[in-house]
């Protein structure tokens, strides 16, 4: 007798929130893989080997209709990704092929901020003042409507990539020559410039949170509320904490918003991690994603045994997988991530790994930048490593990741030498 054929899936991959080899260990006893990679992109250049152990690989064209075609003649039974840059690409083929996956127009509206701000206030759900500035001669006109503080950041971006704070009129111009000169090197892409959201005082924590969330035809369950410590300049998250530290009513309120949130922009189909501010006025949405959030699916399998990958996988088959309650054990478990600086660097070395892992509530510490790579700079956000751990309350959570963080030195070849950073020196570079 013949054994039933493993399920296909088409997985859109590159530097996204889930490594390809949790891919692959998500998927392990569901079906097969192909990755489906852009042609050009140092991520997938670094894990291929590793791809290549967990199933096929093929790169895409970018053009439509040539991977459509490619994409057809895989006969795949379900198409996948984790990546923000893949969104609207996946939507696409899901939607070329008759497959389960995200409408077209609601991947737009989660990767185009713009148009995304525009559904929220259509549907009253957030007022949020913002302009898109189409090119740069656009700027001072958006400015004047939004005037100061105010949020600049590319339409499609991730990541805080090339996301600025506007306070003073030098910030203003400062950001207006970064667009000019974007423009100059025709690297030029469409902005937003959006009303700056206060938060209310939150230390030890951040000022924000997120909730991740999985949306079928059937309705919206948010899996949980994520705590988080503080950024660092000048919008990039550093840890993840669950529980979150908010009470109970206040949880309510805010899921009660992020499901209003993504029945505007039509959410029915896979992951949403939404990310809210938390003002003195009650919680405002920064933005809506569709997928899930970075290092999630980690902590979500060290924490409580759920693995998000699988999840996300039996909803791609157009099923309605059983959504299992995140129980912590009444414990506070926590992420960490050291970041690169803001300048350019290459990394040297790094002092004190071991012992992080023998301080009290650590649980792991892994390395994701080796000695000898290139950090690009700028203001994306690109994590160093992971402090994983879990604690007694919040209070010993926020100990702990400072006691790691002192544990640790970076060296950093800048232009000008070799200099040696202490894991709480980090955020001021």
């Amino acid at each position: 007798m013949t054994p039933p054929q493993r399920p296909l899936f088409a997985v859109l991959y590159d530097a996204g929130a889930v490594p390809a080899g949790e891919i692959g260990a998500g998927l392990a006893d569901l079906g097969d893989i192909v990755f489906l990679v852009p042609d050009r992109s140092a991520h997938v250049d670094q894990l291929r080997p590793v791809m290549e152990l967990l199933g096929e690989v093929r790169t895409l064209t970018g053009q439509p209709a040539e991977d459509v075609a490619l994409v057809r003649a895989l006969a795949p039974d379900a198409i996948l990704t984790f990546c923000e840059d893949m969104i609207r690409p996946g939507a696409e083929l899901a939607a070329a092929l008759g497959l389960p996956g995200l409408s077209v127009e609601t991947a737009r509206l989660y990767t185009d901020k713009g148009a995304q701000r525009r559904a929220l206030r259509a549907a009253g759900v957030d007022g949020t003042a913002v302009r898109v500035v189409e090119s740069p001669e656009d700027w001072d006109e958006a400015l004047r409507a939004i005037g100061l503080p105010s949020l600049a950041k590319p339409v499609t971006a991730s990541r805080s990539r090339d996301a600025y704070a506007l306070r003073t009129p030098e910030d203003a111009r400062a950001v207006r020559a970064r667009l000019d000169a974007l423009a100059a090197d025709g690297a030029w892409e469409p902005f937003i410039l959006e009303e700056f959201l206060e938060g209310r005082a939150s230390e030890p924590f951040g000022d924000y949170v997120s909730v991740e969330s999985v949306c079928t035809p059937s309705g919206i369950t948010h899996l949980v509320l994520t705590g988080k410590s503080p950024v660092v300049p000048p919008f990039r998250g550093t840890g993840r904490i669950w529980p979150s530290h908010l009470p109970r009513a206040e949880e309510a309120e805010i899921f009660a918003l992020v499901t209003r949130a993504l029945e505007a922009v039509g959410a029915d189909n896979g992951f949403a991690h939404t990310e809210l501010k938390l003002t003195p006025d009650g919680p405002r949405i920064i933005e809506l994603n569709g997928r899930l959030s970075g290092h999630v699916n980690m902590m979500a399998r060290e924490s409580c045994g759920v693995d998000m990958v699988r999840i996300g996988a039996l909803l791609a088959l157009g099923e309605e997988p059983y959504l299992p309650t995140f129980d912590f054990g009444g414990k506070v478990h926590f992420q960490y991530n050291n970041l690169a600086p803001l300048r350019p660097a290459g990394l040297v070395a790094v002092h004190g790994a071991e012992a992080v892992r023998e301080l009290p509530g650590i649980t792991a510490y892994r390395n994701f930048v080796r000695p000898g790579d290139d950090l690009p700079g700028g203001t994306s956000t690109l994590t160093l490593d992971t402090i994983s751990g879990v604690c007694e309350g919040h209070e010993a959570v926020m100990r702990t990741i400072d006691a790691a963080r002192a544990a640790l030195t970076f060296d950093f070849r800048f232009e000008d030498g070799v200099h040696s950073l202490n894991g709480l020196e980090l955020p001021q570079h």
